[in-house]
């Protein structure tokens, strides 16, 4: 009887080698699918060095060498066989896995679309084995065969048998791309292990074992560039709730316009998943300029009961039992290690960063585009408190050597130039402001502390009735953040009082903008749950102007100010808020030296 004879809707138990190529399009997706098994199979043999060969992108050749604990030659064809494995035995090991793979499925599921060869000699064995098998899981040809201890898995022909798969594949190039970025993902996840990839016998990188500091650095550098790895901000062994968080996390200036450089280990398996990414967003939520994506490699500890890393095909991805634990950790350490990142304390960001940037977007409503030139707030008071910690010296003397220097003239009324002892500092005075404003205005609030300074007489705004039936209901909580207002009629509002540290602001345009920010949310709640906007729109009505004149008692202390801020570096809309030109740029860009 053929299938043409069976009825369409009878029930029938499919043979072996069809089971594994369904199996095979769960698992094996492309050729950088195979890698990916293959070498996480020889981390879990304790291996120390894994080699990778490839030809045509992987589909002619992939060949991944270990020097692991190896397989005995009489398990070499259980290995073949579905749901063999030596990772678990039992329902509470699947409940806790600490191994790469565990579900037994990967090296069936690749013989079945190629054509395999699995040589293994254990450590201390007399000889090793050879088993070759081309999509089956009988008939295995197993034979004696010379080989080192560990393992080599050589896979030939990938989807020669299902060539409906192979018209689904990209180029070699792109292809072999998908290869190198899944094993530098894996080099991130042991150092201390050599790894090296080969494509058309050229060798593309050979990254040594990684045990020191400085071998760190290296590997981070081939992985990510030498920039990240020499701006990096460490996240230093961080452990609460049962949780560890280690790893390096990018300055918000170090960014990129895709998530291409976003590595998240969890207990060393790379995963993706959205609640990382949005913990990661929301500590970069005001530092980041729009649309930029950050850079960073971290490495999240916990009980693997707490964690099923068995919810995804490929185990790419995984669900944590306690998801809401797992973000606020994540955004409570990851915020305050970039709070710390302040002059002085971090590489100064170079100039070049920010030349080679994308033009600058146009502003929203709240920014400086339609402010007024110029307006009385007097820098120095402002900032008072800074001003007799640090003192506004306006000439550097023999024991100073603060980060920012010191302010040698006002540039068109918009930038400070400084001078300290590495080279050149160009500041954005506005945006440093603003930043320090804000960071302010935030530790008021969150203290419940915004003192507001009574109008000498109230101000009367005129508004459309929408507008004046949202300031009554934001009103109280308005209140909060040290703006007082009432409704005053069906299209009007009274502004009795504005937060005092803003000075003398002109207190309509503050007002109207929060009225259109808060309009364009579409409801007050959701509006004052961003409440961070709402005192970046103060801070940005509360900073200094452009084509405001500053002394150089006011630069000074504008300096002081940011190198004791949180997150001076840039300012509330994500823009660089400093740069520094060293000696040696200065000299580049006169050619001297030469």
């Amino acid at each position: 009887m053929t299938s043409a004879d069976i009825p369409a809707m009878a029930i029938r138990v499919l043979p072996p080698q069809l089971i594994n190529q369904i199996a095979a399009g769960e698992v094996v997706e492309r050729p950088a699918s195979v890698v990916k098994e293959l070498v996480e199979n020889a981390l879990d043999a304790a291996a120390r060095s894994v080699a990778v060969d490839a030809e045509r992108g992987g589909l002619r050749l992939l060949r991944v060498r270990d020097d692991g604990h190896g397989i005995d030659g009489g398990e070499l064809s259980l290995a073949l066989s579905r749901h063999a494995t030596s990772k678990i035995a039992q329902l509470e090991d699947l409940e806790r896995v600490t191994t790469l793979g565990f579900r037994g499925e990967a090296l069936p599921s690749i013989s079945a679309v190629s054509r395999l060869a699995l040589t293994s000699r254990t450590r201390g064995g007399q000889c090793a084995w050879q088993i070759t098998t081309d999509g089956g899981e009988t008939a295995f040809d197993l034979r004696p065969a010379p080989h080192p201890e560990g393992t080599t898995v050589e896979v030939r022909d990938l989807f020669y048998n299902t060539p409906a798969r192979r018209k689904f594949l990209r180029s070699e190039k792109t292809e072999f791309r998908h290869i190198e970025t899944l094993l530098k993902r894996l080099a991130l996840a042991r150092f201390a292990v050599r790894f090296s990839l080969q494509h058309n016998r050229r060798t593309v990188f050979d990254l040594r074992p990684a045990t020191d500091t400085a071998a760190v650095q290296q590997r981070l550098a081939a992985v990510l560039g030498e920039e990240f790895a020499e701006r990096a901000l460490a996240v230093e062994r961080v452990a609460a709730d049962g949780m560890r968080l280690s790893g390096w996390v990018a300055p918000p200036n170090y960014s990129r316009s895709q998530a291409d450089l976003q590595f998240f280990y969890v207990n060393g398996r790379w995963v993706r998943d959205k609640l990382v990414s949005a913990a990661v967003r929301q500590a970069y939520r005001d530092l980041m300029y729009h649309g930029r994506q950050p850079v960073f490699v971290l490495y999240l500890e916990l009980d693997p009961a707490l964690v099923d890393v068995n919810a995804h095909p490929a185990k790419l991805e995984v669900r944590f039992r306690e998801a809401g634990r797992v973000h606020d950790f994540l955004f409570r350490e990851l915020e305050r290690v970039l709070a710390d990142a302040k002059p002085g304390t971090v590489p100064s960001p170079p100039a070049r960063t920010w030349m080679a940037a994308e033009p600058p977007r146009p502003q929203p409503a709240s920014a400086l585009s339609h402010r007024p030139a110029a307006l009385p707030l007097k820098v120095a008071e402002s900032l008072q408190g800074y001003a007799d910690l640090y003192g506004t010296r306006p000439a550097p003397e023999e024991e100073d050597d603060p980060p920012l220097g010191f302010a040698l003239a006002h540039l068109h009324g918009a930038f400070i130039l400084a001078e300290n002892r590495h080279g050149l500092i160009v500041v954005d005075a506005h945006a440093a402001h603003e930043r320090i404003l804000y960071e302010q205005l935030k530790g008021q609030y969150r203290a419940g502390t915004v003192p507001s300074q009574p109008l000498l007489l109230p101000l009367r705004l005129k508004v459309t009735p929408a507008e004046a039936e949202l300031a009554a209901e934001m009103a109280e909580r308005l209140a909060a953040v040290g703006i007082e207002l009432d409704r005053a009629g069906p299209d009007s509002v009274l502004v009795r009082a504005l937060p005092a540290l803003l000075g003398d602001i002109d207190g309509e345009r503050l007002i109207r903008d929060l009225l259109a920010d808060f309009h364009q949310h579409g409801q007050s709640n959701r509006a004052l749950e961003q409440l961070d906007a709402v005192l970046a729109t103060m801070a940005c009505h509360g900073s200094v102007r452009a084509n405001r004149k500053l002394t150089v008692p006011e630069m000074n202390t504008l300096l002081r100010a940011m190198e004791a801020t949180e997150r001076s570096g840039q300012c509330n809309h994500g823009r660089p808020t400093w740069v520094e030109l060293s000696l040696q740029d200065l000299n580049r860009l006169f050619l001297r030296g030469r």
